[in-house]
């Protein structure tokens, strides 16, 4: 077999590994390519006997993207870099000098590796991590390797692994940003609660979006630095909208980061232009999040029709 046949079973969940490593949709895809770059280079020193394919193309992939990391900043989302803001009716702040965390266009059943490992908020979560710290997380908590395993890979101790490993989790304890209870997309309440959104969205009711919300709902909006915290404050955003933006609107469910979505389209005389991406995380409550992309780039990458 070819090296393009052999390698092609895995370049999917690579893929993904290199998304949890970079926190970008592009970034990740470039991060690929350069692994089967090296990998191909490499591929006559393979020793089947010492290793999987599998678990070779992680290493390399896995190095790769410590290589390319190195010196990069974090990908944020507006909550993790900036105080919430105080005024929903006010003036969007934009932030194009900073690289934001992109979401990735995963359904659950596309998933590889533990459950929720694609989630926004972990994501969101390992950007807090060096790179290192990083991959050995990824490595142990997704993967399920060793640590004899990891450090093979990485170049180092076993007593080193768990060392990365216990300042990793007490890392990601800290930040707050890991979500449990979340609901599949696939859940009757889950796809209950999309519904009604986006019949909400394009009858632009806001009062409708009251009983969807939980209190606490956390609203984001990257590339715009302003984020709000609580239902009041989710509404009378959503209300700005509809008085500045207009009535018509279409709305396509999307699944991202094995999560429910939304892509939002724009009505502009004959035609409904995309306007934004949401990203939901749902609760038996009702949405407690909701990140929402205006990104071209995001965009392409979920084959979203820029026109309807």
């Amino acid at each position: 077999m070819t090296f393009e046949a052999l390698t092609a079973p895995y370049r999917r969940e690579l893929l993904q590994h290199c998304y949890r490593m970079a926190g970008s949709i592009h970034d990740a895809e470039d991060l690929l390519q350069e692994t089967l770059i090296r990998a191909w280079r490499a591929f006559d020193r393979y020793d089947e006997s010492r290793a999987s394919l599998r678990t070779w193309l992680y290493r390399i992939a896995t190095n790769t993207c410590l290589t390319e990391l190195e010196g990069r900043s974090r990908r944020p989302l507006p909550s993790g870099l900036v105080a919430e803001g105080e005024d929903p009716a006010g003036p969007l702040v934009r932030g194009d000098e900073v690289l934001w965390l992109q979401p990735f266009p995963a359904d659950p059943a596309a998933v590889v590796g533990a459950k929720g490992s694609l989630r926004l908020a972990l994501i969101a979560a390992l950007q807090f991590l060096p790179a290192k710290q990083r991959a050995v997380l990824i490595l142990r908590e997704v993967l399920d390797w060793s640590a004899a395993e990891i450090a093979a890979a990485l170049d180092l101790t076993p007593a080193a692994v768990n060392s990365a490993l216990q300042r990793a989790r007490a890392k990601l304890s800290e930040t707050g940003l890991v979500e449990d209870d979340v609901l599949e997309p696939d859940d009757p309440r889950s796809t209950e609660l999309v519904a009604k959104y986006i019949t909400a969205f394009e009858r632009a009711d806001v009062a409708a979006f009251a009983e969807l919300l939980t209190a606490e709902v956390v609203l984001e909006m990257p590339p715009f630095y302003n984020w709000f915290q609580g239902r009041d404050n989710h509404l009378r955003f959503v209300e700005g909208v509809f008085a500045r933006r207009g009535m018509d609107w279409r709305v396509l469910p999307i699944e991202a980061n094995g999560q429910a979505g939304i892509a939002v389209y724009r009505g502009e005389g004959a035609v409904h232009r995309l306007h934004t991406l949401h990203v939901f995380t749902i609760t038996a409550a009702g949405i407690s999040h909701n990140r929402v992309f205006q990104d071209d780039g995001v965009f392409a990458a979920f084959g979203l029709a820029p026109v309807l």
